[in-house]
């Protein structure tokens, strides 16, 4: 069985994080600069075996899509093109950076390290990959 790996796309970072290869937990990866993307999941995926990607999928409170789709939509694109073989999920991630805080305040992290960027994109990612897991499970047990 393969991992699962999220990606929060960001204009300037995205954070990615994985499953373990018997898609039970998730944790955080590595936060990357967007622009050298790409390439860190080629190399990645070179190395594990990846059976699906989480894609963030940036809802406004209203309901319509962010202006950053306009950027995660092409990258999907190419993902799509280089790895046809592995499905891509969008996932609403709607309030995981403000999640990624709170889970950062209870687990007692300084006020300095809190405001590290790439530590709440790293753990947004981490809770959309936490959070479409836990509904792929609760679909599965539906009678």
């Amino acid at each position: 069985m393969g991992r699962i790996l999220a990606i929060d796309y960001g204009q300037k970072r995205t954070g990615i994080a994985v499953s373990d290869s018997l898609q039970i937990i998730a944790g955080g990866l590595t936060t990357v600069q967007t622009s050298e993307l790409l390439n860190f999941l080629i190399d990645y995926m070179k190395k594990e075996e990846v059976e699906r990607i989480v894609v963030g999928h940036p809802v406004q409170t209203n309901g319509e899509d962010s202006e950053n789709m306009k950027r995660i939509v092409p990258f999907v694109n190419r993902i799509k093109k280089l790895y046809p073989n592995i499905p891509i999920d969008y996932f609403d991630e709607r309030f995981t950076s403000v999640l990624a805080h709170r889970a950062m305040i209870d687990s007692g992290i300084s006020k300095k390290a809190r405001q590290n960027k790439s530590l709440v994109d790293k753990i947004s990612a981490t809770i959309i990959l936490e959070e479409w897991m836990m509904q792929r499970k609760a679909l599965s047990e539906r009678p």
